[in-house]
C-alpha cells in the first residue's frame, strides 16, 4: 500500500471521525430539545413559492457536480484495483 493512499485512508477515518462526533450529539440534542417543533411549524407557516428560482438551479448543479465527482472517484478507484 503506497504511503498516499495510507495517508488518504486515515485522513478519511479521522474526518469521519470528527464529523460523527459533532453530528450525533447535536442531533440527540435537537431530537429531546423540542427544535424539531420549531422547525416543523417554521416549514408549515412558510409561504409556498412556485418554480426553482435562482437557489433550486444552483443546487440542482451543484447536487450533480457533487455526484460527478463521486462517481469519477470511484471509477478511478476501481480502476486502480484493476491494474493490480
Amino acid at each position: 500500500m503506497s504511503v498516499v493512499v495510507k495517508w488518504w485512508s486515515r485522513a478519511a477515518a479521522a474526518v469521519t471521525g470528527a464529523t460523527l462526533a459533532l453530528v450525533v450529539p447535536v442531533h440527540a440534542w435537537a431530537a429531546s430539545n423540542g427544535v424539531a417543533d420549531v422547525a416543523i411549524e417554521a416549514v408549515k407557516a412558510r409561504p409556498r413559492r412556485r418554480g426553482f428560482g435562482f437557489f433550486g438551479v444552483f443546487g440542482l448543479i451543484c447536487c450533480l457536480a457533487v455526484l460527478a465527482v463521486i462517481a469519477v472517484v470511484v471509477l478511478l478507484v476501481l480502476r486502480g484495483r484493476k491494474r493490480k
